[in-house]
């Protein structure tokens, strides 16, 4: 596997990881590479640090160097992991409201959610917003039947 220090005709900065260097070279191609910001198929590699291991640090799990992008005075001052942690924060922001939503504007079935999703599809019971919990086979059944179930989504923070 190799990681690549990215940058789209916007001047975006972002990284990845391809099989090889060929492969990169073929998804380029077939404009499979894309900018995760702005979607651009106009990418190019950005200069980045090599990583050099020697002798003794062979054998050492160390995480490779980030990657260091072309310095131009158009070029955006954040890098490509400081981009990434913003992505995710904002990710992370769009989830919590998502789940929020749903858990203000739906009913809580607990353990439940299974019979009920089946009711509803069934026309046993009315139509209406539902969450709850399932197991994983459940969740599979339902899917099996045409029922659409999807999870809540769960953050870090949830965990604690």
């Amino acid at each position: 596997m190799i990681r690549y220090a990215l940058r789209c005709d916007r001047d975006h900065d972002f990284e990845s990881w391809f099989q090889s260097s060929s492969a990169y070279d073929s998804q380029v191609r077939r404009k499979l590479v894309t900018c995760p910001i702005c979607g651009s198929a106009k990418v190019g590699k950005a200069i980045m640090a090599p990583r050099i291991v020697g002798k003794k640090g062979r054998g050492r799990a160390t995480p490779p160097p980030e990657p260091v992008a072309a310095t131009t005075p158009e070029a955006a001052p954040s890098g490509p992991t400081s981009l990434l942690m913003a992505q995710e924060r904002e990710l992370r922001a769009k989830l919590k409201e998502l789940r929020d939503h749903i858990v203000k504007n739906a009913d809580n079935v607990g353990d439940r959610f299974a019979n009920e999703a089946r009711a509803m599809h069934y026309g046993d019971k009315e139509h209406r917003p539902i969450y709850g919990e399932a197991s994983p086979e459940e969740a599979k059944s339902l899917i099996e039947e045409g029922i659409e179930v999807s999870p809540l989504p769960t953050l870090p923070e949830d965990r604690n």
